[in-house]
């Protein structure tokens, strides 16, 4: 073991929580929130075409969410399996992981795009009558379907980077296809610098562009960077035992973040029986919501190996304290998030060229759908303890009920027999049931996992003291 190596491992149990947490969950969080502001500006964009447009871009989410679940999913059992290997340094299982992921995530493309050239209308169909926003909907998605291949080599590249310790690179080719696509989504939706003028079209053809040139620097930097990982395909077959060890670790994570696309489709759905522009508001909420949201993320990735780290050093004291500053920080950031969507709805929503109808939704939408904040940091942040832990089933558990059992059922009963209004108020009330789960099983992890912790690190002490 190198000295370097040491020292980056030392660090998980001996440097102070604070400043361990924000070393390791900064960076994370700087490169989410660039990713939030993308996906405002882009909506943002889209919503100078018109109210129809940003309804159609907002239907589409469900599927470029499930695209997202299908690669992190998958690349989460890849970096799992590629870890272990590295660590064992057995490298022709580190190459199988490697090159068996990047043929999954291509499949996962191909699908996608088949379901881009038959589908689309389908689904849009699915959603809406208006022909203006079904139209709409095919040529966005469409577009984002098919030419789509950046995304998913975007994103697996960038996992082979993070599984090395690599994430500075990372961050750069996320920074640079999010800030060329903001580049382009005015030129090509509206025809600047003698381009053609293409619409919602052209906000698609902007995403994939940049998407494809991040695609591009993230295999630049495995090739010259990356050294740890040899990726070949030279007499490649799908490696079967390999596959199943990349699912087995990451269907789970498919499937969990796969619930909020059914959820936001089921929505879509119920908001469609009143308005398209209630589902307008309703995607508008979600790109708001990720400059919330994401922080809080970035802060989980950075505390997840720390409690792991921490958990198999037996070292109670700083899970606990990592927990708790944890807990404190998320909380916090969703408590200023509340803040801004209750005392400024209506500027929040001005970004995206809000109609007089979309300021009436939703302005109260706004503020009943952010009450959800008090609860969130916290669920957020316990849910990702349970997978340190080894426990991911409970928080795929407390997913489930909040977004399948409770936001849609509760949201179609009040949509029927109170009204539009009523219905945001299905989101606070799956949060409260989302805390009260998560607080149980918080308590069932801490006595079965953490406990205990402390008795056996005194009697490791003890024995050495008695050794010695």
């Amino acid at each position: 073991m190198t000295q370097d190596k040491t020292i980056k491992e030392n660090k998980m149990g001996t440097m102070s929580i604070g400043k361990l947490l924000c070393s390791m969950s900064v960076p994370i969080m700087i490169s989410m929130l660039v990713q939030a502001l993308y996906n405002v500006v882009d909506s943002m964009f889209v919503a100078q075409i018109s109210e129809n447009a940003l309804a159609a871009v907002s239907m589409a989410f469900p599927i470029q969410n499930l695209i997202i679940a299908v690669v992190s999913g998958t690349t989460v059992g890849v970096n799992a399996l590629l870890s272990r290997s590295l660590g064992e340094k057995n490298m022709k299982e580190v190459n199988y992981a490697a090159v068996n992921g990047v043929f999954l995530v291509f499949l996962s493309y191909v699908a996608f795009a088949l379901f881009g050239i038959f589908c689309t209308r389908v689904f849009f169909e699915r959603q809406t009558t208006d022909p203006e926003i079904i139209e709409y909907g095919v040529q966005y998605l469409s577009i984002c379907c098919i030419l789509g291949l950046g995304v998913f080599m975007q994103m697996t590249f960038e996992r082979l980077l993070q599984a090395t310790g690599k994430t500075i690179y990372t961050m750069i080719t996320q920074a640079t296809g999010a800030i060329i696509n903001m580049i382009l989504d005015p030129i090509l939706i509206f025809g600047l610098c003698g381009a053609p003028k293409l619409g919602i079209k052209g906000a698609a053809l902007a995403t994939v562009f940049g998407q494809c040139v991040a695609m591009g620097l993230a295999i630049y930097f495995n090739h010259t960077k990356n050294h740890e990982i040899s990726l070949s395909f030279k007499g490649f077959k799908p490696h079967k035992s390999t596959i199943l060890n990349i699912y087995k670790v990451g269907l789970p994570s498919i499937i969990m973040i796969s619930i909020s696309s059914i959820m936001t489709f089921g929505m879509n759905l119920i908001l469609g029986m009143f308005s398209s522009t209630a589902v307008a508001v309703f995607g508008v909420y979600f790109k708001l919501q990720s400059f919330v949201f994401m922080p809080v993320f970035g802060l989980n990735n950075g505390m997840v190996p720390i409690i792991a780290y921490n958990y198999g050093a037996k070292n109670k004291k700083r899970i606990i304290t990592t927990i708790k500053y944890s807990v404190t920080a998320a909380v916090t950031i969703m408590l200023l998030g509340l803040a801004v969507f209750q005392l400024f709805p209506a500027s929040l929503l001005g970004i995206f060229n809000a109609s007089e109808e979309l300021l009436t939704i939703g302005v109260p939408a706004m503020r009943i759908i952010s009450l959800s904040f008090i609860f969130a940091g916290f669920c957020i942040v316990v849910g990702s303890v349970f997978q340190a832990l080894g426990n991911a089933f409970l928080s795929l558990i407390v997913s489930i009920a909040r977004q399948l059992l409770v936001i849609l059922p509760v949201a179609y009963a009040f949509a029927k027999y109170f009204g539009l209004g009523a219905v945001w108020y299905s989101i606070p009330i799956a949060e409260i049931i989302s805390v009260s789960l998560s607080g149980v099983f918080l308590g069932y992890i801490y006595k079965t996992h953490i406990k205990n912790l402390g008795t056996k690190i005194e009697e490791k002490q003890d024995l050495e003291q008695i050794v010695g």
